[in-house]
């Protein structure tokens, strides 16, 4: 089964008997709570090569939400995009340069609620091997590529907690060579991982 194939089977698998991460708040809605839910879009872009990796970016340390987390390219949903799936496509490129036209879309992934109030769709992608690729100087600091076995190997998954707002918030984090992907990226990781365990 190609690299293609079997993140297309993963994604088209029923999600009847897989434990997905729905959002942040595990017990809580925030539309229960008055919040406004905005769509959000990341592009998963994995590289077709014989061990396939996964390419991620650190944001800078001067934007004013999330500085210096590791995460996918990706953003809100624009009014002029047509669905997420361009909104994914447009801020890679915006982002890390890289163009639509080298991505092959395999479909959209489990979405994902963030604790600040938005709703993340993975679009999960194939992109060709050693792209040069054009971090975006204002908004990336660093674009990597991480094993696609590592993230997705269930014991590189730690689970650990944080009070926050008065309560204790549960998140994953995956170290790799120094970076720590934590927060609704791992999330997203894991639940990838978890789908993609289940098809194997």
């Amino acid at each position: 089964m190609t690299l293609t194939d079997r993140l297309r089977s993963a994604l088209d698998h029923p999600t009847e008997g897989i434990v997905l991460l729905a959002g942040d708040e595990r017990d809580d809605d925030i539309r229960g709570r008055g919040g406004s839910i905005m769509p959000a879009a990341v592009l998963v872009p994995v590289t077709d090569r014989a061990e396939p990796g996964v390419i991620l970016t650190q944001r800078t340390e001067t934007l004013s939400r999330h500085p210096g987390q590791i995460a996918f390219p990706g953003g809100r949903v624009d009014p002029g995009d047509a669905d997420v799936t361009a909104a994914a496509l447009r801020e890679a490129e915006e982002e890390i340069g890289l163009p639509p036209a080298r991505v092959t879309v395999i479909g959209a992934a489990d979405r994902y609620r963030t604790v600040t109030g938005f709703e993340v769709t993975p679009i999960v992608g194939v992109v060709p091997p050693d792209l040069v690729l054009t971090p975006h100087e204002a908004e990336v600091a660093e674009v990597f590529e991480v094993p696609l076995a590592f993230l997705l190997d269930g014991a590189n998954h730690v689970e650990a907690s944080v009070e926050w707002q008065g309560r204790d918030r549960h998140y994953y984090e995956i170290s790799w060579d120094g970076h720590r992907i934590w927060g609704a990226t791992a999330a997203m990781i894991v639940n990838l991982s978890r789908r993609l365990r289940w098809t194997a």
